[in-house]
Formats: C-alpha cells, structure tokens, sequence
C-alpha cells in the first residue's frame, strides 16, 4: 500500500441518513489536511482505518490510531493535524440531538451520556462503530443498522459514559459569556473588533482573549467563526445559495466561507450542499 502524500489526493465522502434525523457521516482519506481549532453541536465518534494523526482537546495532545475510538462531545474544541503518519483514513459519526435522543431511545438510556475522555482503547467498541458506520454508508437494513446503533451506542455510554455533565465555567466566565455569546450571535455578520467586546466589560483586549479562552477552549475570533459557520450551515440546509450564505453569516466572501468550512468540518460547502441534496431526494 502506497502511503506516500505525493501520489494520493484528499478524498472525502459526506452524506445524511436518510433514516435518523441529525445523523450524518464522513468517510475521509487525507494526507495533509489540517483542522483548526473549532467544535461540533453534535456528538462526534470516530474509527481509523489507516495512519493516523494528532488532535489537540482539553490541553491534551493525543494519536489518532487504528486502536482507539475517538469521542467528542457537543460544542467540546478540538484541533488536528497530520503529524508521523503521511496517511489518515477514518469515518466519523456526526450525531446532533435528535440523532442522540433516538440512539438513547434505542439503547434503553435514561438519559445520553458525557464523556470525560477523547480517546477510548476498546477493539470490541472500534468493531461495532465501524460496522455501524459501513452499514450506514451500505444502505443496509434498517433493522441491522438500528441493532447496530443501539448496541454500540448502549456499550459505549455504559462503559465511558459519566453521569454528570460537563463542567461549569467559574462564575466570572461564566458572566463573561452570558454577556458576550448573545452580543456575538445578534452580530454575527458585523466586522466585530476586540474593542467593541472588551470595551462595555472593562477589560483589555488581551485580558479578554485570556478570560475568553479559559472559558470556551478558543479565542474570540476562532468563537465567532463557529457562530459563522452554523448559521452558514443553516442557511446551506435551507436551500440559500452557498454564495449568499457566505456573506448572510458574516464571512467575507464564498471563498473564505470555503476556507474555514472545510478546515473545520473536512468537506467544502458544496460537498455539505450535495449530500443535503440527496437525502431530500432520497
């Protein structure tokens, strides 16, 4: 097998179940990719297939390999990059919260779970994901995929998962982001300066990056273009043309939508646009 970066190109397949609202799928073959900094509002449960890479979560830098299960909570940061392995193939579970409340329903959960950790060394879990995973890209029975998704969600939360939630910030973070999260989604589309969000908090700039960062994992900017990209990604699941949604969320333009989009979801705008596509037709 030919691992080289110079003789394998980025490949990268996304798509929606069509059975399970907010479930969707990646199956990616990268070779120099890198991940900025940047989160998911779903739940994220990822196998690898060959190679392998670094990720950065919780201040932890840590391998993705073919004998670890990867999990990322809702809104949890995380970056990632190619480091030793000139390689990285691996499929990754998107699972938004009703995608979660139906797994949940079908394991028989009182409630989902929390994860303390990123990086699980289960080879009977990394199985089960990865069957999952290739039915759900098969197209298999429903019932297989649903016995699938129940058993390995069941083992997976029954195993790792923590009762309690995620931890709260302190109480001056805490106040920092209930007077700066609604100011950022109100003005999403504005040019914001670091001015214009310490200023009314009698901070300095570099006294907000620091608070901000010790409350969120990222800095303002890396925050709001998360903003930017999930109301890009509602505008692209309305039907609103890519280039429209680049400016309605505040990027610059369709060429800077794509740029942060893919650095941080791995697909462009219009592969996201595509498997929107085909499950509507589906």
């Amino acid at each position: 097998m030919d691992l080289s970066r110079t003789s394998r190109k980025n490949a990268a397949r996304f798509w929606q179940d069509r059975h399970t609202a907010g479930l969707s799928l990646l199956h990616a073959d990268f070779t120099c990719h890198d991940y900025a900094p940047h989160s998911h509002e779903a739940l994220v449960v990822a196998v690898t297939e060959a190679g392998g890479a670094e990720f950065t979560s919780r201040g932890q830098t840590e391998e993705a390999r073919e004998d670890v299960l990867l999990v990322f909570n809702p809104d949890e940061p995380h970056s990632g990059r190619m480091a030793r392995s000139p390689r990285w193939r691996y499929r990754s579970l998107y699972m938004e919260e009703q995608a979660i409340a139906e797994a949940t329903r079908l394991a028989g959960l009182a409630r989902p779970a929390y994860f303390t950790a990123n990086v699980f060394r289960d080879p009977e879990l990394i199985a089960a994901f990865h069957d999952l995973h290739r039915a759900l890209e098969r197209g298999e029975d429903r019932l297989r995929q649903q016995e699938l998704l129940a058993q390995g969600f069941a083992v997976l939360c029954s195993r790792y998962g923590s009762r309690r939630a995620a931890a709260e910030p302190e109480a001056g973070d805490r106040y920092l982001l209930q007077r700066l999260r609604p100011v950022m989604e109100e003005r999403h589309a504005e040019r914001l300066t670091l001015d214009d969000l310490a200023a009314p908090l009698g901070l300095s700039p570099f006294q907000l990056i620091r608070q901000f960062r010790r409350a969120t994992g990222l800095t303002p900017h890396a925050y709001l273009t998360q903003i930017r990209l999930r109301v890009a990604l509602r505008h692209l699941r309305a039907g609103m043309p890519i280039a429209e949604a680049a400016v309605a969320a505040g990027f610059f333009d369709q060429s800077a939508l794509n740029r942060h989009f893919r650095r941080a979801y791995g697909i462009t705008p219009r592969q996201f646009v595509a498997a929107q596509r085909g499950i509507r037709a589906a």
